[in-house]
């Protein structure tokens, strides 16, 4: 059976000693952030995650969801932790406490999110929907659909989903024909249908809550001619919920993965709604859903790595098997644990450098969330707000594949029994697939790092980033403590920038290039990124060793995992800067009937 203990320790590591994110106490509204506070909320939401969540996990896995004439039913226990968790708080953390949220920092949402997805991935989509409805309706709604809806969002007893794709479009949203014909009393009668809608039809709250994408008569084609509609299960009343609207599930879909979210095909039969924000601007709108989403998904990849390396190093631990090369470690045993294997090390090791510097790299993005929504100066929230959208499309695609890696790696350690449904990480092999397709593909975020990102603003966000870790290079070059990690990172740093150079110029001149380079280009970028992050944790780490506080122990053990990415994972910066530099020919010249 799996395990899972929440990382409360790497938490507080990170959250305090590398981010300092008491900082955003500082903060308007976050006055009340502190170390007590932080370490309450990440303590009580680790239980509820390994007390509740975990438990249902497999066994949620197994039963999965049943779909009867319409209605779907959770597996068994959903329903009762879903109603834990939402009595708890735990549907508003980072929500507006005027509509009964907590107002906590987004930070420690996106800690929870990690926290989340490592115990229960399926469940999480639950609430995870709601954040990304409620995000859209406190951003645009009108305020009387911000009374009627944000309140029952926030304390879940409605839930939230985004429907955007149809059955003849994904990624091409300006090709969907949904349509929304204006009422003569200010509505709008939706009508259409939309597939892969994860909790479109559910058993855990009294009311869905349906943002929907669809067209006005008068609309042009492609995107430009898109409008958002809040569609709700149940007609809102005074007193809760009335009659039921014209929004139908007609099936649920069977999948390799997530197996207790119920990802529903839905039926829109003239369907009451309303507009949320402009008309022909929904995409504008349903964009504060995706990108919140995408970030979401990010620590969909980051939860599911984490629990998948807890579980192969357990196993490592205790499985015997063979002796250790350099002679017995475990002499009094008929054989040696495995982790005493230099493959086994090498996947084990490959998991724990990418968990602790991703999260270092996740958290530091939730706290420029922060401060994006709430600094002062308007200056210092647009720089956060561009760091935030520079950074979305590479922790998105970098962490969900390597979500998907760690895990493969941690059925790698077990061995045959890792493909056996019944040790339980081969479950997370299946879930983990999922999060690099949802939301914009990996290679959809690529093309958005080149064709969007790196261009906006005359590279302003690419600014963003490149500025502090140049500024942090020139500050610590000549620390000898750190120069070991300093100088691989000028170094990778520095063919960063050249594979930005080479894609700007060369992708104006063929927008080819710039997409044959994007993937390469998002991992070279997504490495260097992780080293910035590591010399940081270094930094923390052996300020911590000087000052004799702590676990010595824990902090020598980052030093030695800093030098294991630094030696075994930066590297493939190097490789990644040749294959952009390779350029569009080799992947181009074919026809397609030589394929």
């Amino acid at each position: 059976m799996p395990s899972y203990t929440p990382p409360l320790d790497d938490i507080r590591f990170i959250l305090h000693d590398v981010l300092d994110a008491q900082s955003l106490s500082a903060l308007p509204g976050y006055e009340d952030v502190s170390p007590e506070l932080i370490d309450q909320i990440t303590e009580e939401g680790g239980k509820l995650c390994a007390d509740i969540l975990f438990p249902i996990n497999q066994s949620g896995d197994e039963e999965g969801c049943q779909f009867d004439a319409g209605d779907v039913k959770t597996p068994a226990g959903f329903k009762d932790a879903y109603d834990m968790f939402a009595a708890n708080g735990w549907c508003g953390v980072s929500s507006d406490p005027g509509y009964g949220g907590m107002g906590i920092t987004v930070v420690l949402n996106t800690v929870m999110q990690e926290m989340i997805c490592s115990a229960n991935f399926s469940f999480g989509m639950y609430p995870g929907l709601s954040q990304g409805a409620y995000e859209a309706l406190h951003k645009f709604g009108t305020d009387a659909q911000k009374e009627t809806y944000l309140p029952k969002l926030v304390e879940g007893v409605w839930s939230g989903t985004m429907c955007l794709t149809e059955a003849h479009c994904g990624t091409d949203l300006g090709l969907i024909k949904t349509k929304a014909e204006p009422n003569k009393d200010g509505s709008y009668s939706i009508t259409g249908t939309k597939i892969f809608i994860s909790a479109g039809e559910h058993d855990l709250s009294e009311n869905i809550v349906h943002l929907v994408l669809a067209r006005l008569p008068d609309a042009q084609e492609g995107v430009k001619g898109i409008s958002l509609f809040v569609v709700p299960k149940f007609l809102p009343e005074c007193d809760g919920v009335g009659a039921r609207n014209g929004v139908a599930c007609g099936a649920i879909e069977h999948k390799m993965g997530i197996k207790a979210s119920a990802t529903c095909v839905m039926n829109f039969d003239g369907a009451r709604g309303e507009l949320v924000g402009e008309p022909h601007k929904g995409l504008r709108a349903m964009f504060t859903m995706m990108n919140a989403a995408r970030l979401g998904v990010a620590m969909q990849g980051l939860g599911i790595a984490a629990v998948a390396y807890q579980n192969g190093l357990s196993y490592a631990k205790d499985r015997l098997q063979m002796r250790s090369l350099t002679g017995p470690k475990a002499p009094d045993k008929p054989a040696d644990p495995i982790i005493v294997h230099p493959d086994v090390r090498r996947m084990l090791l490959t998991g724990k450098a990418f968990l602790e510097g991703a999260r270092a790299l996740s958290y530091w993005t939730g706290m420029n969330l922060d401060i994006a929504e709430k600094h002062p100066d308007a200056d210092k929230r647009k720089e956060a707000d561009d760091l935030v959208a520079l950074l979305t499309p590479i922790l998105k695609a970098y962490q969900t594949d390597m979500g998907t890696e760690v895990a493969n790696l941690a059925v790698q350690v077990y061995g045959g029994h890792g493909y056996i449904r019944e040790w339980g990480v081969e479950q997370y092999v299946r879930d983990a697939r999922i999060a690099q397709i949802y939301e914009g593909t990996n290679g959809i975020q690529a093309l958005d790092l080149v064709g969007r990102k790196m261009g906006q603003g005359y590279g302003r966000l690419l600014r963003r980033f490149f500025h502090p870790v140049q500024d942090f290079i020139t500050e610590n070059q000549m620390n000898v403590d750190v120069q070991e990690f300093i100088f691989p990172l000028a170094k990778a740093f520095a063919k960063l920038q050249q594979s930005t150079a080479f894609i700007a110029q060369n992708g104006l001149k063929n927008p080819d290039e710039a997409g044959a380079a994007s993937n390469d280009y998002l991992r070279q970028f997504a490495l260097v990124a992780m080293a910035y992050m590591w010399c940081k944790i270094v930094l923390a780490a052996q300020q911590k060793l000087k000052d004799g506080t702590g676990d010595k122990a824990f902090f020598e053990a980052k030093l030695k995992t800093a030098r294991f990415f630094f030696s075994r994972m930066l590297p493939e910066t190097d490789a990644r800067f040749k294959m952009v530099l390779a350029g569009a020919g080799s992947l181009m010249s074919h026809e397609v009937e030589q394929f």
